[in-house]
């Protein structure tokens, strides 16, 4: 079965590089190869290097928004009539915070099925959608697939709302079906602290700035920091989902503690494996980025999660974590509140979240297999492969 897969991947964004590495393990699990897949992705090389899988261009530019539309079509239907399915599938795809993203992903939706491709809308998160525009294209999109699942019950709400579909599943984030993460060891106390930082409201990333908010946010990690190295006798390394950008908050973040000397910075490009070592090293994760979060819970580090988007709430109430999710504005404060209860239930916290992990990681395989038609297929091709013979 030849297979597409639309994403925000090759952005330099490993939360949806984790995405992508998770449905191609799904994939395979219902038996197919990354040999029969195909990527659309923002930088094709990048994507073709790092998974040894067939990429194109996500998008065509030419001249005009008018004329790349045009040929990011044509160039799709190419490649989308030798397919047989074309997945859209993870992260926050179906919104119009940026405006390229709902036109974009129903164009291209709908042209597979122009093409003769089964559609499906693959764990996605839903939201913020604000705008007749973007609404029209989400619902579009939505009643076009064959299938539609998302990574949190607030999302499957929405969407629900916005097409009137009635069969929209909750599953796992893919990133949960990355094969063979590493595990984190169970330690006495909790003194080895990783930080994300999400650059929200600043002027180099935001859609809009607002320097006054994000002030607010840098300032309240910084105090937390530095009350837990005072407290705690903890140690703080920042990391980064999405380098550089995130890195250039840490050390905004660092630059306001007088505990400096305590803290290290991963200045470089952590691919998803990378991720989930630096996680599985640390007693807790305090994540403003989502998929620090879940990466980090993939290998079984407790996490707390601080809400510079409604999808790290939505995620945290999707494990029942949700009394270690903190709004911007009173993360400060919040953190060091959580981490002196936690550090009191610190066998119970640890075993708590080895238990999801677990629990998650065999869930996540499951999603693609549920789809029966989907599964029927692959066992028909496998069987023909094997000689007719059932496997």
């Amino acid at each position: 079965m030849r297979v597409g897969i639309i994403g925000n991947y090759g952005h330099n964004n490993n939360g949806d590089e984790a995405i992508l590495l998770g449905i191609l393990s799904q994939l395979e699990v219902i038996g197919i190869p990354k040999e029969e897949v195909v990527v659309f992705s923002n930088h094709p090389a990048i994507t073709t290097k790092q998974y040894n899988v067939k990429a194109v261009p996500l998008v065509i530019k030419k001249g005009t928004a008018a004329s790349s539309a045009l040929a990011t079509i044509k160039a799709a239907k190419h490649i989308m009539k030798d397919l047989e399915l074309v997945i859209i599938g993870g992260g926050g795809l179906l919104m119009d915070m940026y405006r390229r993203d709902a036109p974009l992903y129903s164009m291209l939706g709908t042209t597979a099925k122009k093409c003769g491709c089964k559609l499906i809308i693959h764990s996605v998160g839903a939201g913020p959608i604000r705008t007749v525009v973007g609404k029209f294209f989400l619902k579009r999109l939505v009643n076009a697939a064959d299938h539609v699942s998302v990574r949190d019950v607030p999302s499957q709400q929405l969407i629900a709302s916005i097409s009137n579909r009635k069969d929209i599943k909750v599953v796992a984030d893919p990133a949960f079906a990355i094969p063979m993460p590493p595990k984190r060891k169970h330690t006495e106390r909790l003194t080895k602290i990783g930080m994300t930082a999400a650059p929200y409201y600043s002027q180099q990333y935001w859609p809009v700035h607002d320097e006054s908010k994000y002030q607010q946010y840098i300032q309240g990690m910084a105090f937390a920091a530095d009350q837990l190295i005072e407290t705690h006798d903890a140690t703080i390394t920042f990391f980064s989902t999405k380098y550089p950008q995130d890195i250039e908050v840490s050390k905004d973040i660092q630059a306001l503690m007088t505990h400096q000397e305590r803290t290290m910075i991963i200045d470089q490009q952590l691919l998803p494996h990378d991720i989930m070592r630096v996680s599985s090293e640390q007693d807790l994760i305090i994540g403003t980025r989502l998929h620090s979060l879940i990466l980090s819970v993939t290998v079984g580090t407790p996490v707390i999660g601080v809400e510079y988007h409604h999808k790290v709430r939505h995620f945290m109430e999707s494990i029942d974590e949700s009394s270690f999710s903190l709004e911007i504005g009173k993360h400060g404060n919040g953190i060091v509140t959580l981490i002196n209860d936690i550090q009191s239930h610190w066998n119970e916290t640890q075993q708590r979240v080895a238990h999801k992990s677990s629990k998650l990681h065999r869930e996540s395989f499951k999603s693609l297999e549920n789809i029966e038609w989907l599964y029927d297929h692959s066992v028909q091709k496998r069987q023909e492969s094997d000689g007719g013979q059932p496997s």
